[in-house]
């Protein structure tokens, strides 16, 4: 603050909320991997990011690659979540249907989803991720 000195982070945090500004993550070269909620759709950059590592539909068995595939909020934008690499994954639009049809929930795991069917597919509900894109 040029003319008041040094301030504390919470009265930071406390302006930047009341003057309505968005804290975002950067990645390396500057690049930002998460917009919190300022917009639903994936940027390109964003998108770039969840490519690099999904490689294509994440959901396990699946091949379609990744141009094919749509962007999938894991914690689902409606009900709160954000626009991120970590709250997003790829999925083709058969997979991203049957995820919110049939009440699947993803859960990352050292950054990799992990897909957990619902109940009346599978009463143990075993945690099962896509092998396809990885040695």
């Amino acid at each position: 603050m040029a003319f008041t000195g040094p301030v504390t982070a919470a009265t930071i945090r406390k302006i930047a909320c009341d003057a309505d500004i968005i804290p975002v993550l950067l990645g390396s070269r500057g690049r930002v991997l998460d917009i919190g909620r300022t917009s639903r759709i994936f940027p390109p950059h964003i998108r770039k990011a969840l490519t690099a590592r999904d490689q294509g539909c994440a959901f396990p068995g699946c091949t379609i690659p990744a141009p094919w595939c749509e962007a999938h909020h894991i914690d689902y934008w409606a009900h709160g979540g954000t626009t991120s690499t970590d709250n997003g994954t790829l999925l083709c639009s058969h997979h991203h249907h049957t995820i919110h049809k049939e009440q699947w929930t993803i859960h990352p795991r050292n950054g990799i989803p992990w897909f957990i069917p619902p109940p009346h597919l599978d009463p143990q509900q075993t945690p099962r991720r896509n092998h396809y894109f990885r040695c």
